[in-house]
């Protein structure tokens, strides 16, 4: 029923002005509209609606990731931005923060101003 539907994903802010910052500016998300309820980006033609909500505790799990080509350049450039990738102890990453998973996959996590994690796969 919803398989050939446009997806559209939703994630909380109490720091609108922060998350403004950080989608467009640090992930070069384009900003297409914002008011009093949400700030609404493109993400790669999938619309991310950043919700302003007036309490929000981070939960402890990923609830948004991007697939990349390059893990490395990414995580190295998102770095020049002043983005740090979080750390795991029960994880074996490497200096960058990466953590192959045993499919082969490689995945790194960062959080948004509102601690909302993210994640990079490639």
């Amino acid at each position: 029923m919803l398989a050939h539907k446009k997806l559209k994903a939703f994630v909380p802010t109490v720091k609108p002005d922060e998350a403004r910052s950080f989608y467009k500016d640090i992930l070069g998300l384009k900003l297409l509209s914002e008011d009093n309820y949400a700030l609404e980006f493109d993400a790669n033609g999938t619309l991310l609606r950043v919700t302003i909500v007036p309490k929000f505790t981070p939960h402890s799990f990923t609830i948004l990731g991007w697939n990349v080509a390059d893990i490395v350049s990414t995580i190295k450039s998102l770095s020049k931005k002043g983005i740090v990738c979080e750390r795991y102890s029960s994880l074996d990453q490497d200096k960058l923060g990466i953590w192959k998973s045993p499919g082969g996959s490689k995945v790194a996590w960062f959080k948004d101003p509102d601690g909302n994690t993210l994640s990079l796969t490639e």
